[in-house]
């Protein structure tokens, strides 16, 4: 019996919402990550993406554990020298709270041009509202994700 390889043309896209008000960002972001990957499918490949959209609400209302968000810093850099930046987990969430659950989620992904085509599936709101409502998205159980007590 030969292995199955899914062909591009036969993967059909689902979409999914999470709401992610008081749930905990590593728990989150890994069932995210699964789901945008396409490990939930029997169909699965490596080398294809197999995976489906994902919308995220509420990001503003995510909880980083164990005093996290003042430890933890989020880095980035220009490419010159000296331009190294840095901002702490806390301070990201007051601005922008999108970029928070979208570098978690993308430290999961692969690395390459597939894991920046699965990237670009991933959709984030910092409020209760989205645009996708025409995709008519099911809300995905996240089983993993506890929410923070």
């Amino acid at each position: 019996m030969r292995t199955y390889s899914p062909k591009p043309s036969e993967i059909v896209r689902s979409w999914y919402v999470v709401d992610a008000e008081g749930m905990v960002l590593g728990r989150l972001a890994t069932e995210i990550a699964r789901v945008l990957r396409g490990t939930h499918r029997p169909i699965f490949a490596p080398h294809i993406d197999t995976g489906d959209h994902v919308v995220v609400v509420n990001a503003d209302k995510i909880v980083l554990t164990a005093g996290k968000a003042d430890v933890k810093m989020a880095y980035r850099h220009s490419g010159y020298p000296g331009s190294l930046r840095s901002t702490s987990y806390a301070r990201l969430l007051a601005t922008t709270p999108e970029e928070v659950v979208r570098r978690a989620v993308r430290g999961m992904l692969p690395r390459g041009t597939l894991g920046r085509q699965m990237f670009t599936k991933l959709k984030v709101y910092a409020g209760p509202q989205h645009p996708h409502s025409a995709q008519s998205p099911k809300p995905l159980a996240v089983p993993g994700a506890r929410r923070a007590s």
